[in-house]
């Protein structure tokens, strides 16, 4: 692990244009550089939200993902590439993180995430962004959150559509959990997923970026937090909603009377 005590020279020119901002700064950019987040699936989302905290300078990216490249995959996730089909998502998203940027560290979690390994990994990290394509991982990560105290970035998508939403339950008062919105998985089956539905691969550039925003913000503590809110994304209508979740006070996970108070399935 390279432990960042100072902003080298390098680091200056190759940061510059954040270092300039003052909200910024050297004493920001060496706090990225001391950050670490964990990425779930290096797919459509994985994609622009790993290329972009390796270029400002995220110290350490975990990576979690048991799948290959396939060549479908080429038109939306955009940190791989056609020679990199049939290899390791995890490793061809790593080769391509340190073409851009060296001395970034890249931990590569060649796993599938269950109840059994989740809260384990997540202590690793400061921030976990949520690129899953599944509801089973998306629940498991707003419980394993939740319970271990870790800012969860989430990213959604479908056909044409996207959406957005920042979850800091574990810090109570108007934070609510995904739960809040969505208290149970729909129905097995009744959900489209991409290769049924379809994906305009764009749409995961946008929200994608928009995800490693938020987090590059919830690490510096910049601006105001997307926590309690829900921002949805339609690109046939080129049209951005912004909706305001308060916390659901009857949750099963973070309301007055939790019923989900452990990670068992």
């Amino acid at each position: 692990m390279v432990m960042h005590t100072e902003i080298t020279d390098d680091q200056l020119q190759r940061y510059a244009r954040h270092i300039i901002l003052d909200e910024v700064g050297e004493e920001g950019q060496l706090k990225l550089l001391q950050s670490r987040v964990l990425v779930v699936g290096a797919g459509g989302l994985g994609s622009p939200v790993l290329l972009y905290l390796a270029a400002a300078g995220v110290g350490t990216l975990g990576i979690i993902d048991f799948d290959t490249v396939d060549i479908s995959n080429l038109q939306r996730q955009v940190i791989h590439h056609t020679d990199s089909v049939g290899a390791l998502k995890v490793t061809s998203a790593r080769e391509t993180i340190q073409s851009i940027n060296p001395e970034i560290v890249v931990n590569e979690h060649t796993m599938r995430l269950d109840a059994k390994n989740v809260a384990e990994l997540i202590s690793q990290y400061d921030i976990i962004a949520d690129g899953s394509d599944n509801f089973e991982t998306r629940y498991l990560l707003n419980d394993a959150c939740h319970l271990g105290g870790k800012t969860l970035v989430a990213g959604a998508l479908l056909r044409f559509e996207g959406q957005l939403a920042t979850f800091k339950s574990h810090l109570g008062g108007e934070n609510p959990c995904y739960r809040c919105l969505f208290p149970s998985p729909p129905p097995a089956g009744t959900t489209p997923r991409c290769e049924t539905a379809g994906i305009f691969g764009a749409i995961a550039g946008v929200i994608g970026t928009m995800q490693a925003s938020e987090i590059l913000k919830e690490l510096l503590g910049l601006g105001k937090s997307l926590s309690g809110n829900l921002i949805l994304y339609d690109a046939m209508n080129t049209t951005f909603r912004k909706i305001r979740v308060p916390p659901d006070r009857k949750c099963a996970l973070c309301g007055e009377h939790p019923t989900i108070t452990s990670l068992d399935r």
